[in-house]
């Protein structure tokens, strides 16, 4: 049995470790879905899947509060499936294996899964909890936010019958986020015929050991991007060592900042010693540009078999122009809200191979105009390549209210409980408060949550101190929402 078991409060981290059971990367929701829907079974909550896909549930009020709004709880089902280099979990079938740390819950070498199952986990918390009081709480759980917010998008309107939007996703206690950023995935692709390969020798440079990170939380925080870091050395290996591009394999998720990169090049034998020794003074920059943030830099190179064919000499120099001039990181930072992003592009995934190309970048903004405006920028530097872009997976962004109803009750009652002020904040993550917004745009909104660290990634961890004062401020909160 898992240790979590053994935590407090019980029922969310039952719930919790059931829900680590049940393989659920972005793009395979049938599992958690059936999962959810048995448990809404067990317990006896109404419960149904949308046409969207998402989980939607229904609990009735506690006899006397039958006068109260209505809530909404809201959480995704997905998690990202990254992992270490050397950890063979399959996400697809394997359980997640959780350890306890100094205070903090991991999985082994994979992402937990906190992101968002945590939320998930205090839903059916609050679901199953027949000692609660409360008036109608409704659920939504929804799919494969994380690579799109699809399944919010496809929601239909008019099924939900809710006041106040309680959104489960935020990863900082104490804190209580009433704005988000907007978003849209930049995809830039390219075909082209293949040349034979006519040089002698042909070498892997890989890039690796990067912390990575959410790139909309972690993107201000100045950590390296691989495919970033990797194009300053192919650029250079091309220019001095008259070396040839056969394949960049950077990156794996489009809201992951890339931890690792690799290329194939062919080159004359007679240069292989002088780009071994380039390899080698670029590890060294790295490091000391990235010093206190990258402590774990690996870059090395190794020989391979040559490759038969390459990028064309004039394709291969246009494409490693564009992702060097391409913009990577924060643009702006919010002016009345100057400690937070306002707008930023992540370079998310990059894959070349001798006949195509394949450019993916998530831009953030929590201005319209400004994501806009990043949008047409990358857009052009792409265009100078040959390329063509397409737009998908926009989602808006969600301006604050600073007079919310729900935020000043959970204001009120976090000080109660904790003997401090909340922080209001408003956040560069995309939240799915917006898209539901759009499509009820009378609820109340805020997002809080426990304390979470470094999702996106394999050091994902889970505060264990947090938890249990989320779920006291959200019982009570529930019992204290106010008469309709």
């Amino acid at each position: 049995m898992s240790e979590i078991r053994n935590l407090k409060p019980e029922g969310l981290w039952r719930n919790f470790d059931d829900l680590t059971q049940v393989p659920r990367p972005s793009g395979l929701p049938e599992k958690v879905q059936q999962f959810l829907l048995d448990f809404a079974k067990r317990v006896g909550v109404e419960s149904y899947i949308n046409a969207g896909g998402n989980v939607v549930m229904r609990k009735p009020a506690t006899p006397g509060y039958e006068n109260r709004k209505t809530v909404l709880l809201q959480a995704h089902m997905d998690m990202v499936p990254q992992k270490a280099p050397d950890s063979n979990h399959n996400f697809e079938t394997d359980p997640i294996v959780t350890h306890i740390v100094d205070g903090w819950v991991y999985a082994n070498n994979t992402t937990l899964g906190a992101d968002d199952g945590i939320g998930v986990a205090a839903i059916m918390a609050v679901m199953e909890d027949k000692t609660l009081k409360h008036g109608v709480v409704e659920a939504l759980i929804t799919r494969d936010e994380e690579t799109g917010m699809y399944g919010v998008n496809e929601m239909p309107s008019g099924e939900l019958h809710s006041d106040i939007l309680m959104n489960l996703d935020s990863e900082t206690w104490g804190k209580f986020v009433i704005g988000s950023a907007g978003g849209v995935d930049i995809t830039s692709t390219l075909e082209y015929k293949e040349v034979e390969n006519d040089q002698e020798a042909a070498v892997k440079v890989t890039l690796k050991g990067l912390r990575g990170g959410h790139s909309g939380l972690e993107i201000n925080e100045g950590r390296a991007n691989a495919n970033k870091e990797m194009v300053r050395f192919v650029r250079n290996a091309v220019t001095e060592l008259c070396a040839r591009l056969a394949s960049w394999e950077g990156g794996n998720m489009r809201n992951a900042i890339p931890f690792k990169a690799e290329v194939v090049l062919a080159l004359p034998q007679s240069k292989v010693a002088a780009l071994k020794d380039m390899v080698a003074r670029q590890k060294a920059l790295l490091e000391d540009e990235f010093k206190g943030i990258e402590p774990n830099v690996e870059f090395f190179v190794e020989d391979v078999e040559k490759p038969a064919n390459l990028v064309p000499v004039d394709i291969q120099d246009n494409l490693i122009d564009a992702i060097y001039a391409c913009h990577n990181g924060v643009l702006r930072m919010i002016p009345s809200y100057p400690n937070v992003v306002e707008t930023s592009s992540n370079l998310a995934i990059i894959h070349i191979e001798p006949t195509k190309a394949s450019i993916m970048i998530l831009a953030r903004s929590s201005r319209e105009d400004m994501r806009d405006y990043i949008s047409a920028q990358l857009e052009s530097c792409f265009n100078m390549a040959g390329m063509k872009t397409v737009f998908s997976g926009q989602y808006g962004g969600w301006d604050p209210n600073p007079e919310s109803e729900i935020l000043n009750l959970l204001k009120k009652v976090y000080k109660e409980q904790n003997g401090e002020e909340g922080i209001v904040q408003v956040d560069h993550a995309g939240l799915e408060c917006s898209v539901i917004l759009g499509k009820y745009p009378g609820m109340d909104v805020v997002s809080l949550g426990p304390t979470l660290r470094s999702p996106h990634t394999a050091k994902e961890r889970l505060e264990i101190a947090t938890v249990e004062p989320f779920w006291k401020l959200l019982v009570q909160t529930l019992e204290e929402i106010p008469v309709k």
